[in-house]
């Protein structure tokens, strides 16, 4: 009996003891745990800048001139001088035709114009074709059977009048002097008829030089070969092609712009283009824009001429345009390094009362070390130059 009065004794003391433990942690006040510091990081404010507004898009280099360079005359190819990418000047030699047959064809046609002025009474060489028809020989023989079948009608006339003669002698004179006018008539029509021989025989010699002059082709164009075509010992029927030349200076850069980006363009403005793998920017101004909108695409077509002194660029390249239609566009830029892109999505980290807030942007062209926004940011937001890990929601400490 006086054990278990001992064990409950006990077990109420304890029982106490445990309340006003209890009581004595409720009356103490709790202790707050201390947060991570703020952490310092460079900000920079966005800036608005003035920069030249362009549209953008992408085009082809094109020659501005190619010329499938051929024959004239039929002949076979003695010498041909260029290659694949052979640089060529206007009036250069490119090729060369054998000569042998036109040169003496040449001979053939030129003595024929001296046998045709030899028949006129011309000397053999010289540079005059034209003569007094009444001072040929042909012409004075027939004049003076002319005179004398006339003198001989007149005796007749006369003779019949004092009826010396008969009738038929005076009707003989008669015919006689019709046969005699007729002659230098023929006389006068041969002369006119072998001074337009020496004519043609002068048309003949010149064709014929002209023929050889053509057995030497010449580039028309200062460009390059882009493609030869034929080869020495090749028999070439007129108007074979022998090269494809291209004019590589200036080059036409023709561009597909969208239409509703298109209605700002004008011919004049400055074009700004680089290629792939060729970080220089090269210039050229528009020169062209076509009348009608493609139907299929919804663009116009733009046209512009870029300087290539230098053969720089080549024709067919591909090329990312910019077109500048305006040079004083204000425009919000922030450093490249401060874009964060998460799953498509492009965002920058801006301070405010002391910690960061995510802000969603869309960018436009970088411009070195900057790159546009077009919105998401005003003009003097702080951002975070460089966020690294750093979160929305976080204290920091802005320095510059």
């Amino acid at each position: 009996m006086s054990v278990r009065i001992l064990t409950a004794v006990a077990l109420l003391a304890l029982g106490l003891a445990g309340c006003r433990s209890e009581r004595v942690s409720a009356d103490e006040p709790k202790v707050k745990t201390p947060g991570p510091p703020p952490r310092v990081v460079q900000v920079i404010p966005a800036a608005e800048r003035t920069l030249p507004r362009t549209v953008s898009a992408t085009g082809t280099l094109a020659a501005d001139d190619q010329v499938v360079l051929g024959t004239k005359v039929a002949g076979r190819l003695a010498e041909i001088t260029v290659d694949l990418g052979t640089r060529v000047r206007r009036g250069q030699a490119i090729g060369r035709l054998d000569q042998s047959d036109f040169r003496m064809r040449v001979d053939q046609a030129h003595a024929a114009l001296q046998q045709a002025r030899v028949r006129l009474g011309l000397a053999a060489t010289g540079s005059e074709e034209r003569v007094d028809a009444e001072q040929t020989a042909i012409v004075r023989q027939a004049r003076a059977m002319l005179d004398d079948a006339r003198l001989t009608r007149d005796r007749s006339v006369k003779l019949m009048q004092q009826d010396l003669i008969a009738r038929a002698q005076l009707d003989t004179a008669e015919a006689n002097l019709q046969v005699a006018e007729g002659r230098y008539q023929d006389a006068l029509e041969e002369v006119r008829n072998r001074q337009a021989i020496i004519a043609q025989r002068r048309s003949e010699l010149e064709l014929a030089r002209q023929q050889l002059t053509d057995t030497v082709i010449l580039s028309p164009i200062d460009g390059a070969v882009s493609l030869k075509m034929a080869s020495v010992g090749e028999y070439l029927n007129a108007g074979a092609p022998i090269a494809t030349l291209v004019r590589v200076h200036p080059l036409r850069l023709r561009v597909p712009v969208p239409e509703r980006e298109g209605a700002g363009v004008r011919v004049g403005y400055v074009v700004k283009l680089t290629v792939e793998g060729d970080p220089t920017v090269y210039g050229g101004r528009v020169v062209r824009l076509s009348p009608i909108v493609e139907q299929q695409n919804r663009t116009l077509m733009v046209e512009a001429e870029v300087p290539n002194e230098r053969a720089s660029l080549r024709p067919g390249s591909f090329a990312r345009v910019d077109i500048v239609t305006d040079v004083s566009q204000p425009v919000i830029t922030v450093p490249a390094s401060a874009i964060i892109v998460f799953a498509g999505v492009e965002k920058v980290l801006v301070v405010r009362d002391g910690k960061t807030a995510e802000a969603r942007v869309t960018t436009g062209r970088r411009f070195g070390e900057d790159v546009e926004v077009l919105q998401g940011v005003k003009r003097g937001d702080v951002v975070v130059a460089r966020p690294g890990n750093l979160t929305a929601g976080q204290a920091v400490t802005a320095t510059r």
